[in-house]
C-alpha cells in the first residue's frame, strides 16, 4: 500500500485569513437625528447642553459610525464635536454608516500589518469563511502585499486561484 503525501502541508504556502483582521469590538451607530430640533435642524445651544450632559462612557471600546439618517441642516462642526467626545472612549469612530466603519477598521488592521514578514513568500488569501469580509479588505491586502510577495493566490491551499506572480528579472 502506498503512503499518501500531503503536498499542501509540505508546501511553502502561507495562508492569510482576513477574518483574523476583524476587530472584535461592538459596532454602534450614533444618529445625530436624535439631537435635531423638530427633526429639521441642529440648535447649537441645545446640542452643546446635550454633549455636556451625555454619558460618553457608554461608548468605551466600541466602534462608532456617526450618521444623520434624515435630511436635515447639520453643521460640520457638530460632527467634529461628537468626534471630540468619542476620542477618549471609542476604539474607532467614523462619519458614515456601518459599512464605512467596517472599511475603516479593516484599513487600520491592514495598515498595521508588517508586510516585510511576507517578503518573497507564496501567499494564499483565504476565501470562504464563517464571518463576512468586505471586498475592500481583499483589495487593500493586495495593495499591501504585492510589493513584497513572490506570488498571491485566492481560495484554499488545496484549490487556489492565481492572482499575481512576480515577474522574473532577466539577469545581465
Amino acid at each position: 500500500m502506498e503512503d499518501f503525501i500531503n503536498r499542501v502541508a509540505q508546501s511553502a504556502l502561507i495562508t492569510l485569513n482576513l477574518e483574523e483582521f476583524i476587530h472584535p469590538g461592538e459596532r454602534v451607530v450614533y444618529d445625530i437625528k436624535d439631537n435635531l430640533f423638530q427633526g429639521l435642524m441642529l440648535r447649537e445651544k441645545d446640542f452643546r447642553a446635550f454633549v455636556k450632559d451625555h454619558d460618553w462612557s457608554q461608548y468605551d471600546g466600541q466602534n462608532v459610525a456617526i450618521i444623520c439618517s434624515v435630511d436635515a441642516i447639520v453643521p460640520t462642526w457638530a460632527y467634529m464635536v461628537l468626534a471630540g467626545k468619542l476620542q477618549d472612549h471609542a476604539h474607532r469612530y467614523v462619519f458614515g454608516d456601518l459599512a464605512a466603519l467596517e472599511q475603516d477598521l479593516f484599513h487600520e488592521a491592514i495598515a498595521g500589518l508588517d508586510a516585510e514578514q511576507y517578503r518573497d513568500a507564496k501567499l494564499v488569501i483565504k476565501g470562504c469563511g464563517e464571518k463576512p469580509v468586505p471586498t475592500y479588505a481583499y483589495v487593500a491586502i493586495m495593495q499591501k502585499l504585492l510589493p513584497v510577495a513572490s506570488s498571491v493566490m485566492y481560495g484554499e491551499p488545496c484549490s487556489t486561484v492565481p492572482l499575481y506572480k512576480r515577474p522574473k528579472v532577466a539577469s545581465a
